[in-house]
């Protein structure tokens, strides 16, 4: 028993593991220590969740001879020490034989742990990895000695054996519902290809027209620039990351402590486009539906206000979103240091392709809603599987729940 009433002992990874870091041979040797066909060689940003990306870059044999890189048996166990917020704590277990880079931790398990095992104890360790991360102030970092001290549950071989099939199910699960978002979202984008089959022609479709968006979007505006902070008893400001797949997110929110004019307050049916960051962000908008009962915006977002006569909020940001639209709006766009701009009289000059009959555009946008919804469905159902797994593999590891009983 240990002592915090758990049914395993807890063992230090000291004694349980033979514990070792990557190296990083000198780039100033070039081919003769990197190649593309030789011995894996794992980075940090290959981890992820458990499973390993295919690495793009592999060491020659020279390089593991001179720089004395040790390559590692297959099963063991990595787990990033640093390289930032995001990195620290990622983990993996190698398939086959290779060598890693310094930032890595390189656990091979002794005769009283499974890999595998091991692999989902350090998963679920990752909030304390962050904590030892937060604890070294400057550049975050996981050292030798935070891993040698780290304790895990260690139960009977067979248990952890079970233990490990059972979360496999659960992940097998999660992968099937990821595959059917995947598959959803391909539909999507024919459809949206399809609706909007206008774009890519030399001339509109009949029942189409072909204008300057300035003449259907007759406004567009810029956000508030006031200095903005976590206390929530300010104005609600959408920012940029606020903006994803089309939608509106209301987390992560900051606040304006400063009185907001009412010309700025967002309205039912306002389209927000993000006009500068990096390439890949610049260009993503959404519809503003009300979300929050007050609520304005950023500088670096555009608010677009379409004549609701002749254009839907809706439509503008599927177009908005369309693959050829987004390239047309990176070709205007200007390039700052390590971000582009786009501005808002250029983008109001670019043609949008839309039908005539509004009812049209409400039925494109309807069959994509659709998809949306289903979507939505998926991605609420990983969000409960994951959750479950989760609250499963406290019970398993802290030994309150059987194993059997899961199994069965």
């Amino acid at each position: 028993m240990s002592s915090d009433g758990a049914q395993w002992p807890i063992e230090p990874l000291g004694r349980l593991c033979r514990v070792s870091s990557g190296t990083t041979p000198s780039r100033a040797a070039g081919a003769r220590y990197f190649t593309h066909r030789g011995i894996p060689w794992v980075k940090t940003l290959d981890l992820n969740e458990g499973s390993l990306e295919a690495t793009d870059e592999s060491l020659t044999e020279v390089a593991v001879a001179e720089a004395g890189a040790r390559v590692y048996p297959a099963q063991s166990v990595l787990l990033a020490m640093y390289g930032g917020w995001e990195q620290i704590g990622r983990t993996a277990i190698l398939a086959v034989p290779a060598a890693v880079n310094q930032a890595i931790s390189v656990l091979e398990a002794g005769p009283q742990l499974e890999p595998r095992y091991l692999l989902l104890a350090l998963q679920h360790g990752r909030p304390r990895w962050s904590r030892y991360a937060a604890s070294t102030r400057k550049d975050p970092n996981i050292t030798k000695l935070d891993v040698l001290a780290f304790g895990v549950p260690v139960p009977p071989l067979p248990v952890q054996r079970q233990i490990v099939e059972v979360i496999d199910s659960f992940t097998e699960l999660g992968r099937g519902i990821e595959a059917s978002i995947a598959k959803l979202r391909s539909v999507r984008r024919g459809a949206l290809l399809t609706g909007l089959v206008s774009v890519a022609r030399v001339e509109p479709s009949p029942g189409w027209v072909r204008v300057p968006l300035k003449d259907v979007v007759p406004s567009a505006e810029y956000g508030i620039s006031e200095a903005l902070s976590r206390d929530a008893g300010g104005v609600p400001v959408l920012r940029m990351n606020n903006i994803r797949d089309g939608q509106v997110e209301v987390d992560e929110l900051r606040y304006c402590p400063a009185p907001v004019s009412g010309r700025l307050l967002l309205r039912r049916d306002d389209v927000l486009f993000n006009r500068t960051n990096s390439i890949d962000h610049v260009g993503k908008a959404a519809m503003w539906r009300d979300e929050l009962p007050s609520a304005t915006f950023a500088s670096y977002l555009v608010r677009l206000i379409p004549d609701l006569q002749r254009l839907t909020p809706e439509y503008l940001v599927e177009w908005l979103m369309h693959p050829l639209v987004r390239q047309r709006v990176r070709s205007i766009s200007t390039v700052a240091v390590q971000q582009v701009n786009v501005n808002p009289s250029r983008l109001r000059e670019l043609e949008i392709d839309l039908p005539v009959d509004l009812a049209e555009q409400r039925r494109i946008v309807a069959t994509l809603e659709a998809c949306d919804e289903q979507i939505r469905h998926e991605n609420e159902e990983l969000t409960k599987l994951r959750e479950l797994k989760q609250g499963l593999v406290d019970d398993l590891l802290s030994g309150q729940v059987e194993v059997s009983a899961v199994a069965a």
